[in-house]
């Protein structure tokens, strides 16, 4: 085992759960939330500082402020803990309380805005608060997690060639859209290496990234309400749109047989089910297929895992103690 000293040193970056024997599904779900940040976004958030430090704009007595619905907070939280810098959250009602209560443990600060954007989310509106802190304070530093290359290059430089190096056949990658770093650094990398991998985002129903219209979306994470920046349509195969009811089916599946994951981990897989039953049915030929799985389900356990909660914002969906899931749940495939 590593010794480290720095909570970013550490990271699992070669773990897989094979989906076939779980919900008889031909996808490998590469698990990211092994590290001190309990998500893929310590690696955005590492590079992003460090980015800021080359360029002097992060300096001794700077703050950090950054939007964010949860796991780009809680890694942020994690580096400024370690290199001393003080770190603010904006984030909003729909972030999960044990996020926020992370965050803090962390010593960060955050701030929920409760005011609602045009398209009826709040990213607008987070991110017009972040913004005006920065215009009043000089030695505020927002490193812009949804315009900042550094966060696909993380990715570009990181986690696509880990996916290369242990499925050099691969065909099909499934990468959540968010800010969308992830899914364009994975998709640069493999297209510019002219990789024949069919790249494949998963957004949320009711998400404005790929032209949709808005919709009420209480999962956090993936999906936005502002078209991020770095999205660029033209590294992109397909997109699929999951219904948040199909994931949290999904993710109580796989809570059901010992795998607890976060509603993100919950849509990539609904999406990649779906994609994968209609093009390679059940019988045929079995694809070498991957998903991200960004996080981990631990601080999801007051919302898409609690019945009070489900009871408040998905009262047709049965409680978790309770729920008896067929494949066509996970597919999103209902009469």
């Amino acid at each position: 085992m590593p010794i480290i000293t720095s909570p970013q040193d550490f990271n699992v970056e070669d773990l897989y759960v094979d989906l076939g024997p779980v919900l008889d599904v031909p996808l490998l779900l590469k698990c990211e939330g092994f590290n001190f940040a309990g998500s893929v976004k310590l690696k955005a958030a590492a590079a992003m500082v460090e980015a800021a430090e080359r360029d002097g704009l992060l300096r001794p007595g700077s703050t950090i402020v950054e939007s964010s619905s949860g796991n780009l907070g809680i890694a942020l939280s994690v580096i400024a803990a370690d290199r001393g810098y003080r770190f603010l959250c904006v984030t909003d009602p729909r972030c999960n309380p044990a996020s926020i209560r992370v965050m803090r443990a962390l010593g960060a600060e955050v701030l929920v805005i409760a005011d609602q954007d045009a398209n009826g989310g709040y990213l607008a509106s987070r991110i017009a608060h972040v913004r005006r802190l920065c215009a009043d304070c000089p030695d505020h530093v927002w490193l812009n997690q949804y315009a900042n290359r550094n966060n696909w290059l993380a990715h570009y430089s990181g986690t696509a060639p880990a996916i290369d190096r242990r499925f050099p056949d691969l065909e099909v990658l499934f990468v959540g859209a968010g800010t969308t770093g992830t899914l364009m650094g994975c998709a640069r990398y493999f297209r510019e290496r002219g990789r024949p991998v069919t790249i494949v985002a998963i957004d949320a129903v009711g998400s404005v990234t790929f032209g949709d219209i808005p919709q009420r979306r209480m999962v956090p994470g993936l999906g936005t309400s502002t078209r991020p920046a770095l999205v660029d349509e033209s590294y992109i195969d397909e997109v699929v749109r999951v219904p948040e009811p199909d994931t949290i089916r999904t993710v109580h599946r796989l809570a059901a047989r010992g795998f607890l994951f976060g509603g993100s981990t919950g849509t990539v897989v609904s999406g990649a089910a779906r994609w994968l039953a209609a093009r390679h049915p059940s019988g045929g030929r079995r694809p070498v297929a991957v998903a991200i799985a960004p996080d981990l389900g631990e601080r999801y356990l007051d919302s898409i895992y609690e019945e009070g909660w489900l009871a408040e914002h998905f009262p047709d969906l049965p409680a978790p103690s309770g729920l008896e899931l067929t494949d066509a749940d996970v597919l999103g495939v209902h009469p």
